[in-house]
């Protein structure tokens, strides 16, 4: 058998030497980088390296050159152009020499002599495993990670005859070192090429240009209101970096954030790939497709996710399981993180967002997030932040309606010790709360005075935040991997999604999860009476004129301004900015807009939408129990009866299942024809749990019983009162 640093020398050594007197007559080109999406072309001059990486046998010394040729630069090979001239004898002699363990120390020492500009360098697959030398050489261009399937790579060796890689041990067979070496690739990579199964050459080279390409180009975000008429034209303001949106929360012009590139997409073969990762290995690979790796580094993004989404903080293996309820309808369930709400998905990560984002401003200001919340959004913020906002100084204030949260979820955000937070009762509703703090951040008179008197600047946790958004696609791309990894469908069978639809963030996270390539059939809405989401979307027109918020047992969807609709609206509309605009102006002055039928159409095509009446929302939350056994909240209640209208048999329907049942333990138990004369938390626990219901109770949501807290400010529903709540807050914080 061949060492596989020698067969790669034999099958690839025709190939490099007649490129050899090109590369050192060309070793410090400035190198020209194609489009190669669309027929277009644009040109990026610099003197960065691309930086191939990937395990032995991916194809880097090949893919190499196919880049040198396209791309006129020339081709510098570690092995051949560096390690055998330093050591004067070949790479086999040399690990024959001293072995695999000194051999990466010689390895690393040698990269450190690396000094060229303007070459593709093709790495050994075991340098990443020296790191020293890696934080030497990733300072000279972009690092691109190969990811080629490992079976694959098993192939490729096989065919070439190679048994054994550096480092690998006796009793270690190709596949798990293959494997274990992938951690060094996923710590220093900017770019990854995340390649199909039987990739060609060619290929996978497209794929590196395409990506490289999206790198230089770093498109940014801007503001659903922003000057311009359609995605395809150039912005009049310069477009932010994924931490600044994050760090603002709303735009300066009242929009919402979003990316200036549009959506991005993955191939089938692509997500196939995803198949029997791990929720924290998906939310990588898709999140990345999302944030600019110089904002936010690839590797301290899966140090993120990691930290997010461990069993510390989620009380499943699985962190968001999908369960089959009943003939083709399965329940996502998105409760089981540490406030039992959906919320926690993405409110686990974006404070470390947010984190990063203070850091990199290089700044001293002080940030106060101010946090709208219907019930869940709040306890899921206070944790979120009490846990991951590090020593940025960063502080929350949370309104919620005094009267529109169940007692629990009152419970929960009045539980959330420490000097940072403030948690505030409004004699409102949750429209109320959420128009306030819009007008708080569009106060300049205060936003000036909190930011010179107090060194403070306001941002936001909402989903309004595109950070808070941007984790909510995971889930819904994980729940299709997910069905065919339970042998539901099979790649590119197409499913419906089912919502309970309040503020529109959940559901539009969906639709961007259709747009990466995931085949969704159908949206469906579901809303409680307060329904004016739905009948926009069956009608065309948005009406909140004599209409009054009611309060329904499903309160988080108790909401008649729906605002992550403006981002919907930007999408349909096809970035037609100004027209967004003109909606929202209607609305805030006329309390009322219409869309066009092109655009009423448009939606048509992929939303249907139903709303249920507080009966049959009960109705439907007893018979699923008798009949199942399973024990659902109010608003996955709402879903499933208005999912029922639109069950066809045509394909798998996904309910988002959005809260567990405890937090709604009341309401819950009258629902099921169960008395309840208490709203003690420890004691409405124990009457749903003698139930003996599945799912379980929730052992976080339990531990609220055994907290007290003195935290019980209440407001008026004036924006005055709210300012003045802001000021005292900050005057205490300081």
């Amino acid at each position: 058998m061949l060492n596989l640093r020698v067969a790669l020398n034999i099958a690839n050594y025709a190939f490099r030497r007649s490129a050899c007197s090109y590369r050192l007559r060309n070793i410090y080109t400035v190198f020209n980088v194609r489009c190669v999406s669309g027929g277009g072309s644009s040109r990026y001059e610099g003197d960065d390296n691309i930086i191939l990486m990937g395990c032995p046998g991916s194809g880097k010394t090949s893919i190499g050159q196919l880049l040198s040729d396209r791309l006129s630069m020339p081709v510098f090979d570690i092995d051949n152009d560096l390690l055998e001239p330093h050591w004067n004898t070949t790479v086999g002699n040399k690990l024959s020499e001293v072995g695999g363990d000194k051999f990466l120390e010689l390895e690393g020492e040698a990269l450190m002599q690396f000094q060229g500009k303007g070459q593709i360098v093709s790495l050994t697959g075991s340098n990443p495993m020296h790191s020293q030398s890696m934080e030497h050489i990733s300072r000279s261009g972009l690092l691109v990670f190969l990811d080629v399937p490992v079976l694959d790579i098993l192939e490729r060796l096989e065919r070439m005859k190679v048994d054994r890689i550096v480092g690998q041990k006796p009793g270690v067979t190709m596949e798990e070192i293959l494997k274990y070496r992938l951690q060094f690739y996923e710590k220093w990579y900017d770019i990854r090429v995340l390649c199909c199964r039987n990739d060609d050459l060619e290929s996978i080279t497209s794929k590196v240009l395409k990506g490289v390409q999206k790198h230089k180009s770093r498109a940014g975000h801007v503001s659903t209101r922003s000057k311009k008429t359609s995605l395809s034209e150039n912005t009049k303001s310069e477009p932010k970096g994924f931490l600044q949106v994050v760090r603002e929360g709303l735009a300066n012009d009242g929009g919402l954030y979003i990316s200036a590139a549009g959506v991005p997409h993955l191939h089938k073969d692509q997500w196939s790939r995803l198949i029997g990762c791990t929720y924290q290995e998906k939310a990588v690979r898709i999140l990345e497709q999302w944030i600019h790796p110089s904002d936010l580094h690839p590797g301290k993004l899966k140090s993120m996710v990691e930290n997010s989404y461990k069993m510390d903080n989620f009380n499943c293996n699985q962190v968001i399981p999908l369960v089959h309820l009943h003939k083709k309808q399965f329940l996502l369930e998105l409760f089981h993180g540490p406030t039992a709400s959906f919320k926690d998905a993405a409110l686990q990560l974006m404070p470390q967002f947010f984190q990063e984002a203070v850091k990199s401003s290089h700044g001293n200001s002080r940030y106060l997030i101010v946090v709208a919340t219907s019930g869940d959004t709040g306890s899921a913020v206070l944790d979120g932040f009490s846990k991951h906002s590090g020593d940025t100084g960063t502080s929350v204030m949370v309104l919620f309606p005094e009267d529109g949260v169940s007692a629990i979820q009152k419970a929960q955000m009045r539980a959330t010790t420490g000097g940072n937070v403030h948690v505030v009762g409004v004699k409102g509703d949750f429209d109320f709360c959420q128009s306030a703090i819009k007008k708080i951040f569009n106060n300049n008179e205060l936003t000036n005075q909190l930011q010179d008197h107090y060194n403070v600047k306001l941002s936001a946790a909402n989903s309004i935040n595109w950070g808070r958004l941007l984790p909510q696609v995971v889930y819904h791309a994980s729940a299709y991997l997910n069905l065919i990894e339970q042998g539901i469908i099979t790649m590119g069978d197409k499913i419906d999604v089912c919502v309970p639809t309040g503020n529109f963030g959940n559901i539009l996270a969906a639709v961007y999860a259709k747009l990466m390539g995931i085949p969704i059939r159908r949206f469906i809405c579901a809303s409680n009476i307060n329904n004016v989401v739905t009948e926009f979307l069956q009608t065309g027109i948005y009406d909140t004129r004599n209409r009054d918020l009611r309060l329904t047992i499903s309160p988080a969807i108790d909401i008649l301004k729906s605002s992550n609709l403006e981002r919907f609206l930007y999408l349909v509309t096809d970035g037609n900015s100004d027209l967004v605009r003109h909606y929202y102006n209607d609305l805030e002055t006329q309390k009322y807009f219409q869309v066009s039928p092109q655009i009423l159409s448009k939606i048509q095509e992929d939303f249907v939408a139903g709303c249920c009446t507080e009966t049959e929302c009960s109705q439907t939350l007893q018979a699923v129990f008798k009949e199942t056994g399973y024990l659902m909240d109010p608003h996955t209640a709402v879903a499933k009866t208005v999912a029922d209208r639109f069950s066809d048999g045509d394909c798998p329907m996904v309910i988002a299942s959005t809260a567990h049942y405890g937090k709604f333990a009341s309401d819950v138990l009258n629902s099921l024809g169960i008395q309840t004369r208490t709203d003690d938390p420890e004691m409405l626990f124990k009457q749903l749990d003698n139930l003996n219901p599945n799912p379980r109770m929730h052992t976080e949501l339990s531990s609220i019983v055994h907290k007290t807290s003195s935290r019980k400010r209440v407001i008026e529903a004036n924006v005055n009162d709210v300012i003045k709540e802001v000021i005292h807050f900050v005057e205490k914080m300081s």
